[in-house]
């Protein structure tokens, strides 16, 4: 009886250190999609941005889920969804970077 009480406990401990490390995994992947649709946001948004490396991949994740749900709605294919999540990307740091300005003065 112990014995089958700790072969399942350990087969539940294994189960949710699975899905502990796909969530993080999966975290991870988003933050490094959002920190290259940002950036590439920022290269299309003209000056110099006052907002930092965090902000930039928090806007790119924003971004790359906003431009994803537009274009599925277009019915858009791949290449088209990424250019989108770039524009709206370069959209969210104007707005988000003269925002940050206006803060400044």
């Amino acid at each position: 009886m112990v014995l089958l009480f700790l072969v399942a406990a350990i087969v539940v401990l294994a189960v949710i250190g699975w899905a502990v490390l796909g969530l993080a995994i999966m975290l991870l992947w988003w933050g490094l999609i959002g920190l290259v649709i940002g950036g590439l946001g920022r290269l299309v948004v003209p000056g110099r941005q006052p907002i930092g490396i965090l902000t930039t991949a928090l806007l790119g994740i924003a971004a790359a889920l906003l431009g994803g749900i537009v274009a599925r709605a277009a019915h858009l294919a791949g290449g088209l969804r990424f250019l989108i999540a770039i524009g709206v990307a370069a959209a969210l740091v104007a707005v988000f970077s003269s925002g940050q300005r206006m803060q400044t003065r």
